[in-house]
Protein backbone atom coordinates (compact mmCIF):
# COMPACT_ATOMS: atom_id res chain seq x y z
CA UNK A 1 0.00 0.00 0.00
CA UNK A 2 8.85 7.63 -6.21
CA UNK A 3 5.51 9.13 -3.79
CA UNK A 4 5.58 12.12 -0.89
CA UNK A 5 3.99 12.68 2.00
CA UNK A 6 1.24 15.70 1.45
CA UNK A 7 1.95 18.10 4.01
CA UNK A 8 -0.64 20.65 5.76
CA UNK A 9 0.87 23.98 5.60
CA UNK A 10 -2.13 25.56 7.19
CA UNK A 11 -2.09 23.03 10.14
CA UNK A 12 1.63 22.65 10.67
CA UNK A 13 1.01 18.93 10.94
CA UNK A 14 4.28 17.36 12.02
CA UNK A 15 4.42 13.20 12.06
CA UNK A 16 7.58 12.06 13.20
CA UNK A 17 9.34 8.80 12.68
CA UNK A 18 7.47 5.58 13.55
CA UNK A 19 9.64 4.06 16.27
CA UNK A 20 7.76 0.65 16.11
CA UNK A 21 4.48 -1.36 15.63
CA UNK A 22 3.04 0.54 19.17
CA UNK A 23 4.95 3.88 19.27
CA UNK A 24 3.46 7.00 18.89
CA UNK A 25 4.68 9.39 16.38
CA UNK A 26 4.44 12.92 18.28
CA UNK A 27 5.08 16.47 17.85
CA UNK A 28 3.77 19.41 15.97
CA UNK A 29 4.92 22.69 14.52
CA UNK A 30 3.25 25.97 15.88
CA UNK A 31 0.80 24.38 17.63
CA UNK A 32 -1.52 26.31 19.48
CA UNK A 33 -3.23 26.22 22.46
CA UNK A 34 -5.98 27.00 21.32
CA UNK A 35 -6.17 24.46 18.30
CA UNK A 36 -7.99 21.36 18.84
CA UNK A 37 -5.04 18.19 19.35
CA UNK A 38 -5.48 14.84 18.05
CA UNK A 39 -4.49 11.33 17.67
CA UNK A 40 -4.97 9.37 14.67
CA UNK A 41 -4.71 5.33 14.98
CA UNK A 42 -3.46 3.54 12.24
CA UNK A 43 -1.66 0.30 11.39
CA UNK A 44 1.48 1.61 8.93
CA UNK A 45 1.90 -2.21 6.83
CA UNK A 46 -1.03 -1.25 4.65
CA UNK A 47 0.74 0.17 1.60
CA UNK A 48 -0.48 2.81 -0.44
CA UNK A 49 -2.76 3.46 2.39
CA UNK A 50 -0.36 3.93 4.82
CA UNK A 51 3.30 2.70 5.19
CA UNK A 52 6.69 3.49 6.29
CA UNK A 53 8.74 4.98 3.28
CA UNK A 54 11.78 3.59 4.60
CA UNK A 55 13.92 4.46 1.43
CA UNK A 56 13.22 7.99 1.94
CA UNK A 57 13.13 8.42 6.09
CA UNK A 58 10.87 6.57 9.08
CA UNK A 59 7.72 8.72 8.64
CA UNK A 60 4.49 7.17 7.95
CA UNK A 61 3.32 8.42 4.44
CA UNK A 62 0.39 7.22 1.88
CA UNK A 63 -3.07 8.00 0.81
CA UNK A 64 -5.14 7.58 4.15
CA UNK A 65 -2.39 10.45 5.93
CA UNK A 66 -3.15 12.56 2.72
CA UNK A 67 -6.45 12.61 3.30
CA UNK A 68 -6.40 13.00 7.50
CA UNK A 69 -3.87 16.13 6.44
CA UNK A 70 -6.94 17.54 4.42
CA UNK A 71 -9.66 17.30 6.68
CA UNK A 72 -7.38 19.01 9.62
CA UNK A 73 -6.87 21.52 7.02
CA UNK A 74 -10.45 22.12 6.75
CA UNK A 75 -11.35 21.44 10.51
CA UNK A 76 -8.53 23.37 12.05
CA UNK A 77 -7.24 20.71 14.21
CA UNK A 78 -3.96 19.33 14.68
CA UNK A 79 -2.99 15.66 15.12
CA UNK A 80 -0.32 12.84 15.53
CA UNK A 81 -0.09 9.49 14.08
CA UNK A 82 -0.13 6.30 16.81
CA UNK A 83 0.62 2.91 14.89
CA UNK A 84 -0.48 -0.44 15.96
CA UNK A 85 -1.82 -3.34 14.63
CA UNK A 86 -4.50 -3.68 13.11
CA UNK A 87 -6.50 -5.67 15.37
CA UNK A 88 -6.46 -3.09 18.19
CA UNK A 89 -7.63 -0.16 16.80
CA UNK A 90 -11.37 -0.39 17.60
CA UNK A 91 -10.33 -0.73 21.22
CA UNK A 92 -8.14 1.91 21.33
CA UNK A 93 -10.41 4.60 20.19
CA UNK A 94 -12.58 2.87 23.20
CA UNK A 95 -9.93 3.08 25.34
CA UNK A 96 -9.63 6.76 23.97
CA UNK A 97 -5.96 6.60 23.23
CA UNK A 98 -6.69 7.74 19.72
CA UNK A 99 -9.08 10.21 18.67
CA UNK A 100 -10.02 8.51 15.05
CA UNK A 101 -9.28 5.57 12.85
CA UNK A 102 -7.76 6.07 9.36
CA UNK A 103 -6.55 2.21 8.24
CA UNK A 104 -8.55 1.70 5.45
CA UNK A 105 -11.11 -0.08 7.79
CA UNK A 106 -14.61 -1.27 6.73
CA UNK A 107 -17.29 -0.46 8.46
CA UNK A 108 -19.26 -3.96 9.69
CA UNK A 109 -22.20 -4.23 11.35
CA UNK A 110 -20.16 -5.53 14.31
CA UNK A 111 -17.56 -2.75 14.54
CA UNK A 112 -20.26 -0.40 14.63
CA UNK A 113 -21.49 -1.53 17.72
CA UNK A 114 -18.64 -0.25 19.62
CA UNK A 115 -17.38 2.63 17.55
CA UNK A 116 -19.00 4.82 14.65
CA UNK A 117 -18.04 5.81 11.14
CA UNK A 118 -17.88 8.55 8.50
CA UNK A 119 -19.44 7.72 5.06
CA UNK A 120 -17.19 5.72 2.68
CA UNK A 121 -14.46 7.32 0.81
CA UNK A 122 -13.04 4.43 -1.01
CA UNK A 123 -14.00 1.33 -2.33
CA UNK A 124 -12.38 -1.59 -3.20
CA UNK A 125 -12.58 -5.70 -3.83
CA UNK A 126 -10.40 -8.55 -2.15
CA UNK A 127 -7.96 -10.68 -4.09
CA UNK A 128 -6.96 -14.10 -3.43
CA UNK A 129 -3.41 -14.19 -3.45
CA UNK A 130 -0.96 -17.34 -4.40
CA UNK A 131 2.09 -18.50 -6.31
CA UNK A 132 2.28 -18.79 -9.78
CA UNK A 133 1.46 -22.48 -11.03
CA UNK A 134 -0.67 -22.50 -8.28
CA UNK A 135 -4.09 -23.09 -9.68
CA UNK A 136 -5.89 -21.26 -6.92
CA UNK A 137 -8.01 -18.19 -8.82
CA UNK A 138 -11.68 -18.69 -6.95
CA UNK A 139 -13.19 -19.02 -3.39
CA UNK A 140 -13.79 -23.17 -4.36
CA UNK A 141 -10.45 -23.50 -5.10
CA UNK A 142 -9.48 -22.65 -1.62
CA UNK A 143 -11.27 -26.11 -0.29
CA UNK A 144 -8.62 -28.01 1.50
CA UNK A 145 -6.16 -25.24 1.89
CA UNK A 146 -4.51 -23.03 4.85
CA UNK A 147 -5.43 -19.70 4.04
CA UNK A 148 -3.78 -16.24 6.02
CA UNK A 149 -5.52 -13.05 6.61
CA UNK A 150 -4.73 -10.29 8.57
CA UNK A 151 -5.65 -10.59 11.84
CA UNK A 152 -9.23 -8.37 12.66
CA UNK A 153 -9.62 -7.92 9.06
CA UNK A 154 -12.60 -8.03 6.95
CA UNK A 155 -10.93 -10.66 5.05
CA UNK A 156 -10.71 -12.52 8.37
CA UNK A 157 -14.28 -12.34 8.64
CA UNK A 158 -14.92 -13.21 4.86
CA UNK A 159 -12.67 -16.48 5.45
CA UNK A 160 -13.78 -17.41 8.59
CA UNK A 161 -17.69 -17.34 6.95
CA UNK A 162 -15.79 -19.79 4.26
CA UNK A 163 -14.75 -22.06 6.69
CA UNK A 164 -18.28 -22.80 7.89
CA UNK A 165 -18.62 -24.33 4.71
CA UNK A 166 -15.83 -25.70 3.20
CA UNK A 167 -12.75 -27.44 4.58
CA UNK A 168 -10.52 -24.32 5.09
CA UNK A 169 -7.90 -23.73 8.03
CA UNK A 170 -7.70 -19.91 8.69
CA UNK A 171 -4.73 -18.43 9.68
CA UNK A 172 -4.01 -14.80 11.02
CA UNK A 173 -1.28 -12.63 10.74
CA UNK A 174 -0.44 -8.47 12.43
CA UNK A 175 1.19 -7.66 9.42
CA UNK A 176 0.30 -7.59 5.33
CA UNK A 177 4.55 -8.05 4.74
CA UNK A 178 4.19 -11.41 7.45
CA UNK A 179 1.38 -12.41 4.90
CA UNK A 180 2.95 -12.22 1.98
CA UNK A 181 6.32 -13.96 3.15
CA UNK A 182 4.57 -17.03 4.63
CA UNK A 183 2.53 -17.27 1.00
CA UNK A 184 6.15 -17.12 -0.57
CA UNK A 185 7.31 -19.62 1.92
CA UNK A 186 4.78 -22.39 0.96
CA UNK A 187 3.56 -21.73 5.43
CA UNK A 188 0.19 -20.67 3.71
CA UNK A 189 -1.48 -22.01 0.12
CA UNK A 190 -3.16 -18.67 -0.21
CA UNK A 191 -4.04 -15.47 1.13
CA UNK A 192 -6.39 -13.11 0.72
CA UNK A 193 -6.10 -9.18 0.65
CA UNK A 194 -7.44 -6.05 -0.69
CA UNK A 195 -6.82 -5.84 -4.11
CA UNK A 196 -4.96 -2.29 -3.78
CA UNK A 197 -2.99 -3.16 -1.21
CA UNK A 198 -1.83 -6.91 -3.15
CA UNK A 199 -0.55 -4.82 -6.77
CA UNK A 200 1.87 -3.44 -4.91
CA UNK A 201 2.93 -6.71 -4.00
CA UNK A 202 2.36 -8.19 -7.33
CA UNK A 203 4.51 -5.60 -9.09
CA UNK A 204 7.54 -6.88 -7.71
CA UNK A 205 7.24 -10.52 -7.15
CA UNK A 206 7.28 -12.61 -10.21
CA UNK A 207 6.57 -15.44 -7.78
CA UNK A 208 3.08 -14.74 -6.43
CA UNK A 209 -0.35 -13.99 -8.61
CA UNK A 210 -3.24 -12.67 -7.95
CA UNK A 211 -7.28 -12.77 -8.82
CA UNK A 212 -9.96 -10.82 -7.63
CA UNK A 213 -12.99 -12.11 -5.93
CA UNK A 214 -16.44 -11.95 -7.22
CA UNK A 215 -19.10 -11.53 -4.87
CA UNK A 216 -21.97 -9.72 -5.00
CA UNK A 217 -22.84 -9.17 -1.78
CA UNK A 218 -19.62 -8.18 0.22
CA UNK A 219 -19.16 -5.28 2.80
CA UNK A 220 -17.20 -3.57 0.86
CA UNK A 221 -15.19 0.29 1.67
CA UNK A 222 -13.24 2.17 3.74
CA UNK A 223 -14.56 5.05 6.16
CA UNK A 224 -12.98 6.46 9.25
CA UNK A 225 -13.28 5.21 12.87
CA UNK A 226 -14.37 7.59 15.92
CA UNK A 227 -15.92 6.49 19.46
CA UNK A 228 -19.75 6.55 19.62
CA UNK A 229 -21.42 9.72 19.42
CA UNK A 230 -18.25 12.22 18.40
CA UNK A 231 -18.79 15.12 17.80
CA UNK A 232 -16.34 15.38 14.86
CA UNK A 233 -18.27 12.53 13.21
CA UNK A 234 -20.69 14.86 10.99
CA UNK A 235 -17.74 17.50 10.22
CA UNK A 236 -16.14 14.58 9.17
CA UNK A 237 -18.82 14.09 7.10
CA UNK A 238 -19.22 17.25 5.91
CA UNK A 239 -15.39 17.63 4.25
CA UNK A 240 -15.67 14.35 2.91
CA UNK A 241 -18.56 15.53 0.61
CA UNK A 242 -16.60 18.93 -0.12
CA UNK A 243 -13.48 16.53 -1.06
CA UNK A 244 -15.76 14.36 -3.48
CA UNK A 245 -17.34 17.48 -4.79
CA UNK A 246 -14.37 18.97 -5.81
CA UNK A 247 -12.51 16.10 -7.10
CA UNK A 248 -9.59 15.97 -4.09
CA UNK A 249 -10.71 12.55 -3.53
CA UNK A 250 -10.01 11.30 -7.21
CA UNK A 251 -6.95 13.13 -7.24
CA UNK A 252 -5.68 11.46 -4.07
CA UNK A 253 -7.05 8.25 -5.35
CA UNK A 254 -5.20 8.78 -8.73
CA UNK A 255 -1.75 9.60 -7.06
CA UNK A 256 -1.82 6.36 -4.82
CA UNK A 257 -3.77 3.64 -7.16
CA UNK A 258 -3.81 5.42 -10.18
CA UNK A 259 -8.04 4.79 -9.62
CA UNK A 260 -10.66 6.10 -8.63
CA UNK A 261 -12.28 7.08 -5.35
CA UNK A 262 -15.87 5.86 -3.60
CA UNK A 263 -18.31 6.45 -6.11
Amino acid sequence: MNKTLFISTLTGVLILSACGSEEEQSGQAGSSEDTPQLVMGTSADYRPFEYVDTANGDEIIGYDVDLANLIADELGFEFTIQDMEFSGLITALQNEQVDFVLAAMTPTEERKENVEFTDIYYVAQDMIISLEGSDISTPEDLEGKTVGVQLGSIQQEYVDGLAEEMDITVETRNRIPELMQDVINERFDAIIVENTVAEGYLNNSEELTGETIEVEEQEAGSAIALPLESEWTDQFNEVLAELEESGELEKLAEKWFGGDAAE
